[in-house]
């Protein structure tokens, strides 16, 4: 399926569905993730840790060195989805 965009109507945002998808296939090697940033996962005790996931760009946050929650992330097609602490109970893909 192809999304096309009219360039005057705002770009759709994207689902916490499907960033979640994007890093189960990653996770299960369907995807290559790569890390977009200096720092490495054992240097960064607590802080946000970027990765790239063919052309998805996400922000995770690293909580004393576990998974805490999505910061954000940005599709190929330029759509965006960022973490909320107001969003509802089971929309943080990472959960």
């Amino acid at each position: 399926m192809t999304l096309i965009y009219c360039p005057d109507e705002p770009t759709p945002a994207l689902t916490a569905r499907e960033v979640c998808q994007v890093l189960r296939d990653a996770i299960f090697g369907r995807r290559t993730m790569i890390r977009a940033c200096a720092q490495t996962w054992d240097e960064l005790y607590a802080g946000m840790f970027m990765i790239d996931v063919e052309g998805w760009s996400m922000t995770i946050f690293n909580d004393c060195e576990e998974l805490d929650y999505r910061g954000g992330c940005v599709s190929p097609d330029g759509r965006r989805w960022s973490f909320d602490s107001g969003d509802r109970f089971g929309t943080d893909p990472i959960a």
